[in-house]
């Protein structure tokens, strides 16, 4: 291992460039007999030609302080680059006669989708060739790619902006061209009836939550499509997908922890939609069909979710066949002409289980390793005797496998190849930290073997916990830019999030929300106390709401931190939950709760909102993005975080905002570019605490 530490390359570039500092030009906000004043509330204005220069300012001076950094993000970049199979492809996935996959070229940013057949095996046809569509953009991403069910035609999505507001347009594979038809401003959900002509898409409203279900007959004007349905409640979102069997169109209606379900059958794309599942608040619930029965994923009378039957025709005519378990949690079911496969989490891992539809037997595929994570692959075909599932760990590179569901047996089909990896190098362990009020919270840590563990080498801890979401350990080839300069990479579990089964995010939000920042700063004094690294080696990061509990922690107890990362970071709560003009305040409402309706709702953010709670005093260094067409967190949330802190903080340690003027919430596009990105904050990192090169 290299040596670990060196000078910090950019503390005399910091200190002789000045920083931006936004004007202070108040705006009094109240609500409950409380009032605030917001100094910064003037950057929401993006058409201000003023908000535009601080930002190319904020830049420019992020750029200044990074340059003596530029060869080591060379180096990092590189590092990156040597690692990674730059002309690499999927493992084929069957469907009918074609055999599907997706590939990369050295040197070319975007994917191939491809396919080939059994009538032609050494052949390839070229679906769709995300290069050649993004040519001359800034930024190109693809929705939504759903093929035909008689494999003639491919429907695909493309958002430019970074917006998540897409364009669809549907391409002849037997000409290999584009159809006239091009429709704007539409969302991920796109899917096809059984007639290969009707196609149905989602839509967004004005506040981008996807709201109406739209049917469009391939080859007429988009003018003359079908609304088919709109949901009118903010609190919800509208999903579509095909049933895994084919038979049916599935339109799911969802909130935070309510859940409707219609269908229409893919055979008659102008009948009405059938409903299903009618909405019960607090009862979630996501529907698979099966020959002439509906398979049923609910928490309703089971707090952990268990898996129902029901007739088709009579879907109120339950009967259970998985029945609640208190130490598992089920999240999710996939039907096969032969069985089930069950996505099941338990002690924090996610797990796979198949059950045997002739003989109800039922099989857990157990791994070795104690923090991994086993999630179903690319299945296409209903009648497959075979299941196709992904495993991974912090030390095991992504592996593909296939199960005979009638045998057991199991072939490895694929096992991503990373250049230079030695595995028996590094090690993976689960830890337990132990909150205030005595709550055990699960760490997943990798690290190097030779790492010492005396408080002297430095550790990265990342963190989530919102939206039930699980954030499973998994390997990336970056990382190991980072492992091998001495870092452990570790993972909080947080309340908040899913690991733990659905208690586990039921105590993490509303009225408990402050549990998920008293966790995650109990998960950093667990890897101080034992000796994993040292205060001024700490360093924190967390994305979107992740930034939200980084900035949480950061505010109130900074002194833990030697270094924080804000990745477009949800940080101004207590005001965008007042707004009910931006676009996810009514559907989060579940989440966070209604602070224009309930005082306490009200202080409870106030009391725990980042960029209500900077005050006078130092903080840690810390790299804060922005996406300039973020449509989940706006991008004036991280750009008023930061005039704060410089406004206030009593501390010399650098503060950088980095505004991403061509992307939004999901980053730069383009695997090249989001590798510079991290290149350039695994350099703000290193050189932050020291690092050696």
């Amino acid at each position: 291992m290299q040596s670990m530490y060196r000078l910090r390359i950019s503390t005399d570039v910091t200190r002789v460039l000045k920083p931006p500092a936004a004007p202070r030009r108040p705006t009094v906000l109240r609500a409950h007999g409380d009032e605030r004043v917001d100094h910064w509330y003037w950057l929401r204005d993006r058409d201000d030609p003023e908000v535009v220069s601080y930002l190319q300012a904020e830049n420019a001076y992020t750029e200044g302080v990074m340059a003596p950094t530029a060869a080591l993000q060379q180096l990092l970049y590189k590092e990156f680059r040597s690692r990674v199979e730059e002309t690499d492809a999927t493992v084929p996935a069957r469907r009918d006669n074609y055999w599907y996959y997706r590939r990369t070229v050295k040197g070319l940013p975007h994917t191939i989708h491809c396919r080939g057949s059994d009538s032609d095996k050494a052949g390839e046809q070229v679906l769709l060739d995300e290069n050649e569509r993004a040519r001359g953009t800034a930024y190109f991403n693809v929705g939504a790619f759903a093929v035909s069910p008689r494999h003639r035609l491919v429907a695909y999505t493309a958002d430019t902006a970074g917006s998540q507001r897409f364009t669809l347009r549907v391409r002849d594979l037997a000409t290999d061209r584009d159809l006239a038809d091009e429709i704007c401003d539409v969302y991920y959900g796109v899917a096809w009836a059984n007639d290969d002509r009707t196609v149905f898409y989602t839509r967004p409203n004005e506040r981008n939550r996807p709201w109406q279900l739209w049917r469009h007959l391939v080859g007429t004007s988009p003018e003359d499509d079908a609304l088919v349905y709109m949901e009118e409640d903010e609190r919800f979102r509208l999903s579509l997908r095909r049933s895994r069997s084919g038979t049916y169109l599935v339109v799911s209606l969802r909130s935070m922890v309510t859940a409707e379900t219609w269908v229409l059958n893919a055979d008659e794309p102008t009948a009405e939609l059938r409903l299903v599942l009618p909405r019960r608040e607090g009862v979630d619930h996501m529907l698979e069909h099966h020959g002439d029965r509906f398979l049923i994923v609910t928490n309703d009378a089971a707090p952990n979710f268990r898996l129902l039957s029901a007739p088709v025709d009579e879907p109120h005519r339950q009967s259970e066949l998985v029945p609640h378990r208190p130490n598992a949690r089920l999240e999710g079911v996939e039907a096969f002409a032969g069985g089930v496969a069950l996505a099941e989490r338990s002690d924090g891992v996610r797990r796979i289980r198949i059950i045997d539809w002739a003989t109800g037997d039922s099989v857990l595929l157990v791994e070795p390793e104690e923090a991994h994570t086993a999630r179903p692959g690319e299945n296409l075909e209903f009648a497959s005797r075979c299941f196709r599932f992904e495993y991974t760990s912090l030390v095991t590179p992504e592996t593909v496998v296939d199960v005979d569901l009638e045998s057991g047996e199991r072939t490895i089909r694929k096992r991503k190849r990373v250049r230079g990896y030695e595995r028996k190098a590094y090690a993976s362990e689960r830890l337990w930290a132990t909150a205030p009020d005595g709550e055990r919270v699960p760490i997943s840590i990798v690290y190097r073997r030779d790492r010492p563990k005396d408080g002297s080498a430095p550790l990265l801890l990342y963190g989530y916990g919102s939206y039930e979401v699980s954030v499973d350990p998994t390997f990336s080839a970056l990382r190991l830019s980072l492992l091998d300069r001495g870092f452990a990479f570790a993972i909080a579990h947080v309340r908040g999030g899913g690991e733990l089964g659905r208690c586990w995010y039921e105590r993490g939000r509303l009225k408990q929300k402050r549990t998920t920042f008293t966790d995650f700063i109990a998960c950093a004094e667990h890897m101080l106390m034992e000796g994993w690294t040292a205060p001024q080696r700490l360093v924190i990061r967390g994305a979107s709401a992740g930034g939200l509990l980084v900035g949480a922690a950061l505010t109130m107890r900074p002194e833990l931190f030697g270094c924080a990362v804000l990745g477009v970071p949800f940080v101004d709560v207590l005001t965008t939950m007042l707004d009910e003009s931006l676009p996810l305040t009514a559907l989060e409402r579940d989440e966070w709760g209604d602070p224009m309706q309930d005082s306490a709702v009200y202080h409870l953010l106030k009391s725990y909102s980042p960029y209500d709670n900077v005050t006078a005093r130092e903080y840690p260094p810390m790299l804060v993005t922005a996406g300039l067409h973020d449509a989940q967190v706006a991008y004036w949330e991280p750009t008023k975080f930061v005039a704060k802190l410089r406004a206030l903080k009593t501390d010399s340690n650098r503060l950088l905002l980095k505004a991403q003027i061509e992307a939004g919430h999901l980053g730069p596009s383009g695997r090249y570019d989001a590798w510079r990105e991290e290149a350039f904050v695994y350099a703000f990192i290193l050189d932050t605490l020291g690092v050696a090169a």
